[in-house]
Protein backbone atom coordinates (compact mmCIF):
# COMPACT_ATOMS: atom_id res chain seq x y z
CA UNK A 1 0.00 0.00 0.00
CA UNK A 2 2.92 2.08 0.11
CA UNK A 3 2.22 5.43 -1.49
CA UNK A 4 -1.27 4.51 -2.87
CA UNK A 5 -4.07 6.62 -2.32
CA UNK A 6 -7.14 5.36 -0.32
CA UNK A 7 -10.62 6.84 0.39
CA UNK A 8 -12.30 5.55 3.32
CA UNK A 9 -15.83 6.38 4.15
CA UNK A 10 -17.75 5.73 7.24
CA UNK A 11 -13.92 6.31 8.28
CA UNK A 12 -14.55 8.35 11.63
CA UNK A 13 -15.28 4.53 13.69
CA UNK A 14 -15.92 1.40 13.65
CA UNK A 15 -14.66 -0.82 10.76
CA UNK A 16 -13.39 2.69 8.55
CA UNK A 17 -11.47 4.04 11.71
CA UNK A 18 -9.45 0.48 11.88
CA UNK A 19 -9.46 0.31 8.11
CA UNK A 20 -7.88 3.93 7.92
CA UNK A 21 -5.23 3.13 10.80
CA UNK A 22 -3.91 -0.34 8.80
CA UNK A 23 -3.90 1.39 5.45
CA UNK A 24 -1.46 4.31 7.02
CA UNK A 25 0.48 1.94 8.65
CA UNK A 26 1.25 0.07 5.58
CA UNK A 27 2.21 3.67 3.74
CA UNK A 28 -0.70 4.39 2.35
CA UNK A 29 -2.35 8.28 1.89
CA UNK A 30 -5.90 8.29 3.53
CA UNK A 31 -8.75 10.33 2.52
CA UNK A 32 -11.19 9.72 5.39
CA UNK A 33 -14.89 10.68 4.93
CA UNK A 34 -17.67 10.88 7.65
CA UNK A 35 -20.18 13.24 8.65
CA UNK A 36 -18.79 12.64 11.95
CA UNK A 37 -16.70 15.92 12.08
CA UNK A 38 -14.47 15.64 14.96
CA UNK A 39 -14.41 11.65 14.76
CA UNK A 40 -13.17 11.81 10.88
CA UNK A 41 -10.74 14.97 11.51
CA UNK A 42 -9.13 12.43 14.37
CA UNK A 43 -9.26 9.81 12.63
CA UNK A 44 -7.66 11.78 9.33
CA UNK A 45 -4.90 13.01 11.91
CA UNK A 46 -3.89 10.00 13.43
CA UNK A 47 -3.64 8.39 9.87
CA UNK A 48 -1.51 11.28 8.46
CA UNK A 49 -4.08 12.82 5.88
CA UNK A 50 -6.99 14.43 5.07
CA UNK A 51 -10.74 14.49 6.22
CA UNK A 52 -13.52 15.40 3.61
CA UNK A 53 -16.94 15.66 5.79
CA UNK A 54 -19.46 13.77 3.30
CA UNK A 55 -22.91 12.88 3.37
CA UNK A 56 -23.22 9.71 1.37
CA UNK A 57 -26.49 10.47 0.37
CA UNK A 58 -25.56 12.89 -1.42
CA UNK A 59 -24.31 12.78 -4.96
CA UNK A 60 -22.80 16.92 -4.67
CA UNK A 61 -20.62 15.47 -1.84
CA UNK A 62 -19.56 12.54 -3.39
CA UNK A 63 -18.42 13.98 -5.89
CA UNK A 64 -16.79 16.58 -4.08
CA UNK A 65 -14.99 13.68 -2.26
CA UNK A 66 -13.01 12.08 -5.04
CA UNK A 67 -12.32 15.43 -6.43
CA UNK A 68 -10.59 17.14 -3.35
CA UNK A 69 -8.87 13.35 -2.66
CA UNK A 70 -7.52 13.53 -6.67
CA UNK A 71 -6.85 17.22 -6.22
CA UNK A 72 -4.73 16.57 -3.11
CA UNK A 73 -3.19 13.35 -4.23
CA UNK A 74 -3.33 13.24 -8.24
CA UNK A 75 -5.05 9.74 -8.38
CA UNK A 76 -7.21 7.34 -6.19
CA UNK A 77 -6.21 3.70 -5.74
CA UNK A 78 -8.48 2.34 -3.26
CA UNK A 79 -12.29 3.34 -2.82
CA UNK A 80 -13.58 1.56 0.46
CA UNK A 81 -17.35 2.15 0.23
CA UNK A 82 -17.87 1.53 4.30
CA UNK A 83 -20.54 4.02 5.25
CA UNK A 84 -23.66 1.96 6.89
CA UNK A 85 -26.32 2.51 9.11
CA UNK A 86 -28.25 -0.44 11.08
CA UNK A 87 -31.57 1.98 13.28
CA UNK A 88 -33.52 0.27 15.75
CA UNK A 89 -36.50 0.73 13.55
CA UNK A 90 -35.86 -1.49 11.40
CA UNK A 91 -36.68 -4.96 12.36
CA UNK A 92 -39.56 -7.38 11.05
CA UNK A 93 -41.03 -6.54 7.62
CA UNK A 94 -43.98 -6.45 9.96
CA UNK A 95 -43.04 -3.72 11.69
CA UNK A 96 -40.60 -1.38 9.46
CA UNK A 97 -41.90 1.73 8.29
CA UNK A 98 -41.43 3.30 4.97
CA UNK A 99 -38.98 5.75 6.62
CA UNK A 100 -36.72 3.58 8.25
CA UNK A 101 -36.30 1.29 4.67
CA UNK A 102 -35.67 4.56 2.62
CA UNK A 103 -33.28 5.39 5.59
CA UNK A 104 -31.10 2.46 5.35
CA UNK A 105 -31.12 2.04 1.72
CA UNK A 106 -30.43 5.69 0.91
CA UNK A 107 -27.18 5.16 3.73
CA UNK A 108 -26.63 1.69 2.86
CA UNK A 109 -27.17 0.56 -0.93
CA UNK A 110 -27.69 4.40 -2.88
CA UNK A 111 -24.48 5.88 -1.28
CA UNK A 112 -22.29 2.54 -2.19
CA UNK A 113 -24.06 3.10 -5.79
CA UNK A 114 -23.04 6.82 -6.13
CA UNK A 115 -19.31 6.63 -4.53
CA UNK A 116 -18.59 3.80 -7.68
CA UNK A 117 -20.06 5.82 -9.72
CA UNK A 118 -18.03 9.00 -9.24
CA UNK A 119 -14.79 7.18 -8.25
CA UNK A 120 -14.83 4.74 -11.18
CA UNK A 121 -13.64 7.52 -13.71
CA UNK A 122 -10.45 8.38 -11.97
CA UNK A 123 -9.88 4.64 -11.82
CA UNK A 124 -10.76 4.42 -15.84
CA UNK A 125 -8.03 6.94 -16.27
CA UNK A 126 -5.28 5.72 -14.67
CA UNK A 127 -6.41 2.08 -15.93
CA UNK A 128 -6.02 0.24 -12.15
CA UNK A 129 -7.88 0.61 -8.90
CA UNK A 130 -9.44 -1.65 -6.61
CA UNK A 131 -12.82 -1.09 -5.04
CA UNK A 132 -14.06 -2.72 -1.68
CA UNK A 133 -17.57 -2.62 -0.74
CA UNK A 134 -19.02 -3.30 2.60
CA UNK A 135 -22.12 -5.98 2.56
CA UNK A 136 -22.17 -8.51 5.12
CA UNK A 137 -22.83 -12.24 5.62
CA UNK A 138 -26.49 -11.34 5.48
CA UNK A 139 -26.43 -10.94 1.81
CA UNK A 140 -26.24 -14.65 1.40
CA UNK A 141 -28.47 -16.02 4.45
CA UNK A 142 -31.46 -15.68 6.14
CA UNK A 143 -32.72 -14.57 9.35
CA UNK A 144 -35.92 -14.55 11.40
CA UNK A 145 -34.63 -11.97 13.90
CA UNK A 146 -34.74 -9.48 10.91
CA UNK A 147 -33.79 -6.48 10.00
CA UNK A 148 -35.22 -6.00 6.69
CA UNK A 149 -34.27 -3.14 4.95
CA UNK A 150 -30.39 -3.69 6.60
CA UNK A 151 -30.76 -7.46 4.75
CA UNK A 152 -32.13 -5.76 1.47
CA UNK A 153 -29.36 -3.05 1.30
CA UNK A 154 -26.77 -6.01 1.88
CA UNK A 155 -27.91 -8.13 -0.51
CA UNK A 156 -27.90 -5.22 -3.27
CA UNK A 157 -24.22 -4.11 -2.17
CA UNK A 158 -23.37 -7.66 -3.20
CA UNK A 159 -25.09 -8.04 -6.43
CA UNK A 160 -23.91 -4.40 -7.16
CA UNK A 161 -20.21 -5.09 -6.43
CA UNK A 162 -20.23 -8.51 -8.26
CA UNK A 163 -21.44 -6.88 -11.29
CA UNK A 164 -19.21 -3.97 -11.36
CA UNK A 165 -15.90 -6.55 -10.92
CA UNK A 166 -17.12 -7.92 -14.34
CA UNK A 167 -17.76 -5.11 -16.05
CA UNK A 168 -14.69 -3.00 -15.20
CA UNK A 169 -12.05 -6.08 -14.93
CA UNK A 170 -10.17 -5.52 -18.11
CA UNK A 171 -9.92 -2.22 -17.40
CA UNK A 172 -8.02 -3.30 -14.50
CA UNK A 173 -10.46 -2.26 -11.85
CA UNK A 174 -11.19 -4.83 -9.13
CA UNK A 175 -14.59 -4.91 -7.16
CA UNK A 176 -15.22 -6.70 -4.19
CA UNK A 177 -17.83 -7.03 -1.87
CA UNK A 178 -16.56 -7.56 1.70
CA UNK A 179 -19.18 -9.41 3.83
CA UNK A 180 -18.24 -9.62 7.10
CA UNK A 181 -19.79 -11.32 10.20
CA UNK A 182 -21.09 -9.76 13.34
CA UNK A 183 -18.45 -7.28 14.22
CA UNK A 184 -17.57 -5.86 17.75
CA UNK A 185 -18.00 -2.13 16.98
CA UNK A 186 -19.67 0.78 18.36
CA UNK A 187 -23.05 0.40 16.03
CA UNK A 188 -23.35 -3.58 17.81
CA UNK A 189 -22.52 -2.70 20.54
CA UNK A 190 -25.02 -0.03 20.80
CA UNK A 191 -27.64 -2.33 19.28
CA UNK A 192 -27.46 -5.33 21.05
CA UNK A 193 -27.18 -3.47 24.11
CA UNK A 194 -30.87 -2.41 23.75
CA UNK A 195 -31.97 -6.04 23.19
CA UNK A 196 -29.15 -8.62 24.94
CA UNK A 197 -31.68 -11.54 24.29
CA UNK A 198 -31.01 -10.71 20.40
CA UNK A 199 -27.28 -10.77 20.93
CA UNK A 200 -27.44 -14.20 23.25
CA UNK A 201 -29.08 -15.47 19.89
CA UNK A 202 -27.37 -14.50 17.19
CA UNK A 203 -23.79 -15.41 18.76
CA UNK A 204 -24.68 -19.04 19.58
CA UNK A 205 -24.74 -18.98 15.59
CA UNK A 206 -20.97 -17.98 15.42
CA UNK A 207 -18.49 -20.94 15.02
CA UNK A 208 -15.85 -19.04 16.42
CA UNK A 209 -17.85 -18.26 19.36
CA UNK A 210 -17.06 -14.21 19.01
CA UNK A 211 -17.52 -11.80 16.98
CA UNK A 212 -15.06 -9.94 14.91
CA UNK A 213 -13.28 -6.99 15.98
CA UNK A 214 -12.58 -4.45 13.38
CA UNK A 215 -8.72 -4.51 13.08
CA UNK A 216 -9.74 -8.39 11.35
CA UNK A 217 -12.10 -7.14 8.95
CA UNK A 218 -9.48 -4.43 8.03
CA UNK A 219 -6.88 -6.97 7.53
CA UNK A 220 -9.56 -8.37 5.12
CA UNK A 221 -9.87 -4.97 3.36
CA UNK A 222 -6.17 -4.20 3.10
CA UNK A 223 -5.33 -7.69 1.32
CA UNK A 224 -8.58 -7.33 -0.98
CA UNK A 225 -6.96 -3.46 -1.70
CA UNK A 226 -3.35 -4.95 -2.32
CA UNK A 227 -1.67 -6.09 -5.47
CA UNK A 228 -1.88 -9.66 -3.23
CA UNK A 229 -5.62 -9.62 -4.70
CA UNK A 230 -4.67 -9.04 -7.99
CA UNK A 231 -6.69 -12.23 -9.44
CA UNK A 232 -9.78 -11.51 -7.06
CA UNK A 233 -12.84 -9.69 -8.41
CA UNK A 234 -16.75 -9.58 -8.59
CA UNK A 235 -16.26 -11.70 -5.09
CA UNK A 236 -18.20 -11.93 -1.99
CA UNK A 237 -15.34 -12.43 0.48
CA UNK A 238 -16.88 -13.87 4.00
CA UNK A 239 -14.94 -12.69 6.70
CA UNK A 240 -17.81 -14.56 9.50
CA UNK A 241 -16.31 -16.49 11.75
CA UNK A 242 -17.60 -19.38 9.77
CA UNK A 243 -21.33 -18.30 10.80
CA UNK A 244 -22.68 -18.92 6.70
CA UNK A 245 -21.13 -22.12 6.56
CA UNK A 246 -22.63 -23.90 9.86
CA UNK A 247 -24.87 -26.30 9.80
CA UNK A 248 -24.67 -26.39 14.00
CA UNK A 249 -22.08 -24.85 15.50
CA UNK A 250 -20.16 -26.56 18.48
CA UNK A 251 -20.32 -27.18 22.01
Amino acid sequence: MQDRVAVVTGGAGGIGLATARRFAAEGAKVVVADIDEAGGKAAAAEAGGRFVRTDVTSEDEVEALYRAAHDAYGRIDVAFNNAGVSPPDDGSILETGLDAWRRVQDVNLTSVYLCCKHVLPYMRAQGRGSIINTASFVAVMGAATSQISYTASKGGVLAMSRELGVQFAREGIRVNALCPGPVNTPLLRELFAKDPERAARRLVHVPAGRFAEATEIAAAVAFLASDDASFVTAAEFLVDGGISGAYVTPL
